[in-house]
């Protein structure tokens, strides 16, 4: 490898990306109900600008893996840069709801742009136990990041500062990563043979990818939906809306931290199959508690979306490696798309349990309150759905062997 490749600089850019994708997703959460005031918008319609971001992230992600070879990681950080500042310039000056969804989708291509170039790049800089350690590094700061724009936008909302300054502050990360990356050579890929798209769409094409693609969309709608929606859904549950989701995003950057060795311990479809265990409990405890119980709940939530994006990630890559990093972009994307679909599907069950509950006689915080739990326990189906896939995948691939030749390197959300 290249002696004038500053690995540091690298790294510590595709960090402060990554740490911009999670202010774009934590301070977008806090900012969601001034948002609707603002701009007299339906939660069916605050659906629709949700679901921009996780569209866009899956476009360009996969577009990403599909050209990382041959145009470059480096142009995909400018690419992405360029649409970061595009997405969060419009959206601080947007004057209609229209501008707020086109705002949302070029956010949300830059955040796919950073997942498609760095993760490869990273994996191209180290190699062996090195490697695992500083992707599940670079990996940890998505939570992480959302932890402190979490706390951010909490602060900002209760000093009744306006959504546009929150907006701004995701600026801060997207300028110091544009720094870092300026003037930087890029690595070169370590493997040839997981680099041709016809070897990679072969190996798309085996049950086990195909199975792993379906569990993967709803493995994210269980994650990012309860985690996007929590400002509206339990803001008069009696519990900080983004204390919660700072607690789910701390929990999991520290469980990331230690992924390895739970991993090690459990095997991946142990892993996941506890994970989903656990989530459906959170969400369901999220669906009947309120006051200081939430915490509990986001505590059971936390433990089991922790594991469910790196580990299905890194089962594409342990269990079908020849698919690359073109299969490893495909299923990220399927994960976003999937959240991108179903946000509109959310904001409509709020509405029409608001609707419902304004029937039955309920006003004021007790009807939001009683939508927004209404809307939980639909959610509960995700993970729900995902224990019975994962017992499935857990007999199934216990007799197989999950290491096959020709692996290559992977990273994790």
């Amino acid at each position: 490898m290249s002696e004038n490749i500053n690995k540091s600089a690298l790294f510590n850019g595709s960090c402060f990306a990554l740490i911009t994708t999670a202010f774009t997703f934590s301070i977008r959460a806090g900012i969601l109900p001034q948002l609707g005031e603002s701009f007299g918008l339906t939660a069916e319609q605050l659906g629709f600008i949700n679901s921009m971001w996780f569209l866009g992230f899956p476009i360009s992600m996969i577009i990403g893996g599909l050209v990382y070879h041959s145009f470059g990681p480096k142009n995909i950080m400018l690419v992405a840069f360029v649409c970061h500042t595009i997405g969060i310039l419009t959206t601080i000056y947007a004057g209609s709801y229209t501008t707020l969804l086109v705002s949302t989708l070029f956010i949300g291509i830059g955040n796919g742009c950073t997942e498609a170039a760095c993760n490869p790049m990273i994996a191209d800089m180290y190699s062996g136990d090195k490697m695992s350690k500083m992707l599940n590094r670079f990996h940890m700061w998505f939570p992480g990041g959302i932890v402190v724009g979490s706390l951010i936008s909490k602060f900002m909302t209760d000093a009744n500062m306006s959504w546009q300054a929150q907006m701004w502050v995701t600026m801060i990360p997207t300028i110091i990563y544009a720094v870092l990356f300026f003037g930087k050579t890029f690595p070169k890929p370590k493997f040839e043979g997981a680099a041709h798209i016809s070897q990679n769409l072969k190996a798309m094409g085996t049950w086990t990818y195909i199975f792993i693609f379906v569990c993967m969309a709803l493995t994210a709608i269980t994650e990012f939906g309860p985690q996007q929606w929590v400002g509206l859904i339990m803001s008069k549950s009696g519990a900080s809306p983004m204390l919660i989701l700072a607690l789910v995003t701390g929990l999991m950057a520290v469980g990331r931290w230690f992924g390895g060795p739970v991993t090690h311990a459990l095997g991946q479809t142990g892993v996941l199959l506890g994970g989903s265990i656990f989530a459906a409990i959170g969400i369901y405890l999220f669906s009947t508690v309120t006051g200081p119980l939430a915490y509990v709940a986001a505590i059971f939530f936390a433990i089991g979306v922790c594991f469910f994006w790196p580990t299905m990630v890194g089962a594409v890559a342990q269990r079908v490696p020849l698919s690359g990093a073109l299969g490893m972009s495909i299923v990220g994307g399927v994960g976003m798309f999937s959240t991108a679909i179903f946000q509109p599907f959310i904001g409509s069950w709020i509405d029409s349990a608001k609707a419902a509950k304004a029937a039955e006689g309920l006003s004021g915080n007790e009807l939001e309150l009683a939508a927004g739990q209404a809307t939980l326990t639909k959610m509960v189906a995700f993970p729900a759905i995902l224990i019975v896939l994962f017992l499935i995948f857990f007999f199934w691939q216990k007799k197989a062997n999950p290491r096959v030749s020709g692996a290559v390197p992977a990273g994790a959300h």
